[in-house]
């Protein structure tokens, strides 16, 4: 036995943990394609796939028949494609909260207003822009992607 483990950023990533890793972001950003209720997964998917330049059959099997291993130009383009959808969400975020500063305070909206803005100031890098990829990208799961910005932080 080990006297120090190995941290979670240093385990060695196996081909399975890696196309759990691509399917999962495949299936996020065919969920945030999905239109909701009279869409079909199938037309979420195809337009997933032409949005971010993705072969549709790669997020037709990273969902249904899981490959054995993913070529890296696909791992890297559904990587980016999460990055980018993840500042996507912070820019929406930020907006928002402009918009909600620019109403009365009061004492529910600033408290609103306060967290909001440790929330964003937690997400940025240190030199005060946000990171190009996402942070733990490999932890980003579908559904994970609204409620990021929401969570509050332990004051530990």
């Amino acid at each position: 036995m080990r006297k120090n483990p190995l941290l979670l950023e240093q385990k060695k990533m196996t081909d399975l943990s890696v196309v759990d890793e691509t399917a999962n972001w495949a299936d996020l950003l065919v969920q945030r394609e999905h239109r909701g209720p009279g869409d079909t997964i199938d037309a979420a998917r195809l337009r997933a796939a032409r949005k971010y330049r993705v072969p549709e059959r790669a997020l037709w099997s990273l969902r249904y028949r899981r490959p054995k291993d993913v070529a890296a130009s696909i791992y890297r383009t559904l990587q980016r494609a999460v990055a980018a959808e993840c500042e996507r969400q912070e820019a929406k975020l930020r907006h928002e909260l402009e918009t909600t500063k620019a109403l009365p305070p009061t004492p529910a909206r600033l408290a609103l207003i306060a967290e909001t803005e440790a929330v964003l100031g937690s997400m940025e890098s240190p030199a005060g822009k946000p990171p190009t990829e996402p942070a733990g990208a490999s932890t980003i799961r579908p559904g994970n992607i609204e409620r990021r910005t929401t969570r509050r932080r332990s004051t530990d």
